[in-house]
């Protein structure tokens, strides 16, 4: 097995389940590969989380030596902002919320470092850095300021006794004449059929995430006990091929049933905003009728919304 194909099975598991073992397998595979920005960013992270475990203290040293090594092929970064959870983001890439832990490693060079929050007016700041040197960055954050409302449907008549009129009123201040019309009665049934179709789909998205959990929990398992046993999935012996394979199988698994989860998640969603903008949507006056109707497809959801006005 190839060291890139490797690193792509091992950032899949990454996504899934970012625990120092994975980070520690990950890492040593950028080194392999002389990427040594994402070497240096996750074994980073592995040692940060390093468990009190004796079964891989012995690994500890390998790690801390290549980090070393990485380490000055690449810039770091120490970014703090003023607002806790404002995302961070390096050069476009979203690399955290603050505060980050731990640094950010970058190639030498300039780069752009942002960060936004949606009730705070973004910032952000250039630096440069040096192969192997370390840049400092602080960046505050300010409230958004919000717009002045104006008042609206209100003012005076124009006389001398300084009356009002409000909008949908006369100028003597009478309601308009006419007859007033009963608001139309609304069908419920949409409604309730939306809302029950809408609980189903959130009962099959808790369950698949249950089952994608506890995937994802044996996956973890089986690593950690490779790794306690001193061997690896890179380039397994023959007898670990078999737990191997049960690692990369249980990570597969769990991708799948948390995909249908977020697939489940989603169509939920959108059947109780279709119920509740049924149930809002005023009644048109004409005969013809207005449905809502929720579509869900592989890469989205929303609503169609048919009718006459």
């Amino acid at each position: 097995m190839s060291d890139p194909y490797f690193e792509a099975e091992l950032e899949s598991a990454w996504e899934l389940n970012p625990t120092f073992d994975v980070a520690y397998n990950l890492g040593n595979t950028e080194y392999k590969l002389q990427k040594h920005r994402e070497a240096a960013q996750y074994l980073s992270f592995a040692l940060r989380n390093w468990p009190l475990l004796k079964a891989v203290a012995k690994l500890k040293p390998r790690a801390e030596q290549r980090l070393a090594e990485s380490r000055t092929q690449v810039g770091a970064l120490t970014v703090s902002v003023t607002v806790a959870g404002a995302e961070v983001l390096v050069d476009g890439k979203n690399v955290g919320r603050a505060p980050l832990e731990g640094e950010v490693f970058v190639d030498p060079g300039e780069h752009r470092v942002e960060a936004r929050h949606p009730d705070y007016e973004p910032a952000s700041q250039t630096v440069g850095v040096a192969k192997g040197g370390t840049a400092e960055v602080k960046l505050a954050i300010t409230p958004v300021k919000a717009a002045p409302q104006a008042s609206a449907g209100v003012k005076t008549d124009g006389g001398t006794n300084g009356s009002f009129v409000g909008a949908g009123a006369s100028v003597t201040g009478q309601p308009p004449a006419g007859p007033v019309e009963p608001p139309p009665k609304k069908n419920w049934v949409p409604v309730i059929a939306l809302g029950a179709a809408s609980a189903v789909a959130l009962g099959v998205g808790i369950g698949t995430t249950v089952a994608s959990n506890n995937a994802s929990g044996d996956a973890h398992t089986q690593s950690t006990a490779i790794i306690e046993a001193g061997a690896q999935c890179v380039r397994p012996e023959a007898s670990w091929v078999g737990p191997c394979e049960k690692v990369r199988s249980d990570a597969s698994r769990a991708d799948t049933l948390g995909n249908v989860a977020r697939v489940a998640y989603i169509a939920s969603g959108v059947l109780a905003i279709g119920a509740v903008t049924y149930a809002l949507w005023p009644k048109s006056k004409r005969s013809e009728p207005t449905l809502v109707m929720p579509v869900v497809h592989s890469s989205g959801a929303g609503l169609a919304v048919m009718g006459a006005w």
